[in-house]
């Protein structure tokens, strides 16, 4: 076990829908008002001039629905290890669209740009999870091979109907993509399409519980994310303490979109619902709305949806850029990888520093016009063979 308390930057804590908390999914809640409650397809949005939207076809071999066809009894821990390589790669999809978001707000302060921060730590915090409960049970994180390849849709066929996309900051991006991902799952069984993110984490949660797999603390860290602790998963106890914790910081309660276990705490569905609304989320007269304080849109830079095959034809100095934040981006996959690998909290730390990094061109990129349109470039996070190239 490999352990550090060099703290990481903490924000507002906020909850999440997290996946890995999903496996006991609830609705959204009908006593919220003013919450939409399905993303609105990407067609019907309006991207960049010039961006085209393509959705990329899931890997079949670790597919939710694949795994969820092994029946109850047959989830072994070859079959956890691949559920959980499968939730790492759900988590990891989250980041790039807020690190986007995050960084098109010109006011590093706004309000809005210190929610999503907080929900960009959560996210860490919660792929680091899955990455303990990987190693946990004797199996190895795939990071580097696990990234999504943008737009498309979420890794492991879960959400077939919802396209991930790379953009800046708008309403459409926040309710489409952000809104989008964390939407809560509708307690209703469906008998055919693609399988709820609450249903194969279900199956995830019984599997532990009817495999029992051993679980070793080796190669497994304790590191300050945010406000949250990551902490070893030794005991059976704890893969319940960690689906609870993920579970009531994500969707918060199945009658709230609070949190019991912070007071300022909501899932990030209704954070975000904050931001496309623009005003904060209050309970009146037992009613959840969207009527409390002001919560004005942020000045944002406005950076275009990234294509499918990348920006066409960049000039030299877009080129540059790029290339510096793709190889950044390599670099935190590649020690985020090595840090459940042996490397430890010090790898951890090389890839929070290269994340940070990637902030700089990452925000230049946002200031330059897109000819011929009124967006700006942006990052597009891709990994690099040979970063030093």
């Amino acid at each position: 076990m490999t352990e550090a308390t060099e703290p990481f930057p903490a924000g507002r804590r906020l909850g999440r829908r997290g996946f890995l908390g999903a496996a006991a999914a609830v609705g959204v809640p009908p006593a919220v008002r003013g919450v939409p409650t399905a993303p609105v397809p990407v067609a019907a949005a309006d991207p960049a001039p010039g961006a085209g939207v393509a959705a990329a076809v899931p890997a079949a071999g670790r597919s939710a629905a694949r795994l969820l066809a092994v029946p109850g009894g047959h989830r072994d821990v070859p079959w956890i290890r691949d559920a959980l390589q499968t939730a790492l790669e759900l988590e990891l999809a989250t980041l790039p669209p807020y690190l986007c978001a995050w960084w098109s707000i010109r006011d590093r302060s706004d309000p809005a740009a210190r929610l999503i921060q907080g929900i960009v730590y959560d996210e860490m915090f919660h792929m680091a999870l899955v990455c303990n409960l990987l190693v946990a049970v004797g199996g190895r994180p795939s990071i580097v091979d696990g990234v999504m390849s943008y737009p498309g849709p979420l890794p492991g066929g879960v959400r077939e109907d919802l396209t991930v996309r790379l953009a800046g900051l708008g309403h459409d991006f926040v309710r489409d993509v952000m809104m989008g991902i964390e939407l809560p799952e509708a307690p209703v069984a469906r008998v055919a399409g693609p399988p709820s993110i609450g249903s194969f984490y279900d199956g995830l949660a019984a599997a532990f519980e009817e495999a029992a797999p051993e679980l070793a603390a080796d190669g497994q860290l304790r590191q300050r994310i945010g406000p949250n602790m990551l902490e070893p998963v030794a005991r059976p106890s704890d893969v319940a303490r960690v689906i609870e914790t993920v579970k009531e910081q994500g969707e918060g309660t199945s009658t709230s979109p609070e949190c019991s276990l912070g007071r300022e705490m909501l899932g990030h569905y209704y954070a975000f619902g904050e931001i496309y609304h623009e005003r904060m989320l209050e309970r009146v007269d037992g009613v959840w709305e969207y009527s409390g304080d002001p919560l004005p849109f942020p000045d944002v830079r406005p950076m275009g949806v990234v294509p499918a095959d990348g920006w066409p034809s960049p000039e030299r100095r877009v080129r540059r850029l790029l290339h510096q934040c793709d190889a950044l981006f390599t670099t935190v996959l590649r020690e985020l990888e090595a840090a459940w690998d042996g490397g430890g909290h010090r790898a951890l730390g090389r890839a929070v520093a290269a994340m940070r990094s990637m902030e700089k061109p990452a925000t230049a990129l946002m200031d330059i016009p897109v000819p011929g349109t009124d967006r700006t470039y942006g990052p597009q996070f891709r990994p690099l063979s040979d970063p030093a190239s």
